[in-house]
């Protein structure tokens, strides 16, 4: 549409060259728009909620002899579904982050029950 010599449409012309991979803005979304703040303000709020997931591990988990504060899946389920639906998502974004350990890749209610999760 940037080439159309019938197109009146200014927001075409202004549009960036396509980038590439490699390319420091390839798979951003373009500075100062509407789409990078939704962005930055959906990363905020998930912070906040791997925040919030922390200390509910911190309240409702037990000390172990490592000192790190451990608790199980359905324990946490129990407790967290109460506050938001995205317990296991908050959970996996967390142990990207390095905040909690627990083995496997994926936890399903009922059948992990009794998987423990530690808050590093």
């Amino acid at each position: 549409q940037r080439k159309n010599p019938f197109s009146s449409d200014d927001r075409l012309a202004s549009k960036p060259a396509h980038t590439h991979r490699g390319d420091p803005a390839y798979g951003r979304p373009p500075e100062g728009s509407r789409t990078e703040q939704r962005g930055k303000d959906a990363h905020s709020h998930v912070g906040k909620e791997v925040e919030q997931l922390c200390l509910i591990i911190r309240r409702t988990g037990e000390v172990g002899e490592d000192g790190h504060v451990s608790v199980t899946f359905g324990q946490l389920f129990e407790t967290y579904v109460t506050i938001s639906n995205k317990v296991v998502g908050i959970l996996l974004r967390a142990r990207k982050h390095g905040l909690v350990h627990f083995e496997g890749e994926m936890l399903w209610q009922g059948k992990d029950d009794d998987v423990v999760i530690t808050l590093l």
